[in-house]
């Protein structure tokens, strides 16, 4: 008979796992965007805990299952559940935020396919493991998803795009904190 740790451990590897897994870290999503936001002067998006969800996403599942949690994520704030900061929905796609919610995917992606195959055999390996999922984090989840979240609120605000940027810092020093927290 199956103990429950291995009946669980069982059912996360059973192709029900690997569906269950996209819809669990959307909800996490969810849950940081609904935690609560931290305001920063002079720009017009909050902090959340939703970019540290996002990593750990790409961190932890496959770059298919991290684009999948994503996708449903987004997908629920477009039909219209609060799901965004603020309690926001559809509009938060259309507003200053919106940069920063569409990078989310393509963070994911490359995030989850830059961090390589864990090795915890070792000191070293894991050392290592988790300076790869570092530099990982920060290229997908700080530099693209920035990338993305500056280009859109520039259009968006019409301020330039090196303003915005620099308006921005306090949450790029946050997220790479939060880059060192997932790996």
């Amino acid at each position: 008979m199956l103990s429950f740790k291995s009946a669980f451990t069982e059912l996360l590897r059973s192709d029900l796992g690997n569906l269950a897994k996209p819809v669990l870290f959307a909800a996490l999503l969810w849950a940081a965007a609904a935690a609560g936001e931290l305001p920063i002067p002079g720009t017009p998006v909050p902090i959340t805990l939703q970019t540290f969800v996002v990593m750990l996403a790409a961190l932890m599942l496959t770059w298919r299952q991290a684009g999948a949690a994503v996708m449903l994520y987004l997908a629920a704030g477009a039909a219209g559940l609060p799901v965004f900061a603020g309690g926001a929905s559809t509009a938060a796609l259309v507003g200053p935020s919106a940069g920063f919610l569409f990078g989310f995917l393509p963070a994911a992606i490359v995030t989850s396919l830059l961090k390589g195959k864990a090795d915890a055999g070792s000191l070293k390996g894991g050392v290592l493991t988790a300076l790869r999922y570092f530099a990982a984090a920060i290229i997908g989840c700080v530099a693209i998803d920035y990338f993305f979240g500056f280009a859109f609120q520039a259009m968006i605000t019409g301020v330039p795009f090196a303003t915005v940027a620099l308006a921005s810092m306090g949450f790029v020093c946050g997220d790479v904190v939060k880059a060192f927290v997932a790996s």
